[in-house]
């Protein structure tokens, strides 16, 4: 359970310029489903491999209900990405493997719909998770990883301020094949937008 008095109330949305950040609702389910399944050659490449019922209403609910308690134990808050000039879902960012104690950590995974991608609106949402980690939870540090050959992901870490540390070996079962990872991060007193390339 997350310790800060702060979790007792719900989460507030996340606002930029461009995003609103808020918690995934049941109620989302269509417009998830929608956009996930017309995103689905653009995500497929790097994501986990999808299971026959990824957009299926039953799978929605038990996905609702993994945040939940997630949320609940303190291990992991999701959020659903709306575009803000059209009221929209634009995609998904998670801030997950939370950590106290000694680590003070956490590890952001993202997706957006292939209509969305090149509008900036995933660097702002990242920067504004980030934020949410380093002010609102106290984390220390916070890691992301991304296929080599993933230059978009590249690109948002980049100008959200991650800097690459290595390489992670056949790190993570991506659309079935075990695969190479960067590992992206940044300090909670890393200038925000000062990432390098390692």
């Amino acid at each position: 359970m997350f310790a800060l008095p702060f979790f007792r109330r719900d989460l507030p949305a996340l606002k930029g310029e461009k995003v609103t950040l808020r918690v995934p609702l049941t109620n989302d389910y269509r417009e998830w489903s929608t956009l996930r399944g017309e995103s689905r050659a653009f995500l497929e490449p790097w994501e986990p491999r999808w299971q026959p019922d990824e957009l299926d209403r039953t799978a929605w609910r038990l996905r609702i209900s993994r945040y939940r308690e997630d949320y609940a134990q303190g291990t992991a808050i999701a959020f659903f990405i709306f575009e803000k000039s059209s009221g929209k879902l634009a995609g998904g960012i998670t801030l997950g493997n939370i950590r106290h104690g000694v680590a003070q950590s956490g590890h952001i995974g993202y997706w957006i719909g292939e209509r969305y991608g090149g509008r900036g609106l995933m660097t702002e949402a990242v920067k504004l998770v980030s934020r949410f980690a380093f002010d609102t939870l106290r984390l220390h540090r916070i890691e992301a990883a991304c296929i080599p050959d993933n230059a978009r992901s590249i690109r948002v870490l980049e100008k959200a301020g991650f800097r690459r540390e290595g390489l992670l070996r056949s790190y993570l079962r991506i659309n079935g094949i075990w695969q190479d990872h960067y590992l992206y991060a940044r300090i909670a007193d890393d200038p925000p937008g000062d990432g390098t390339k390692g």
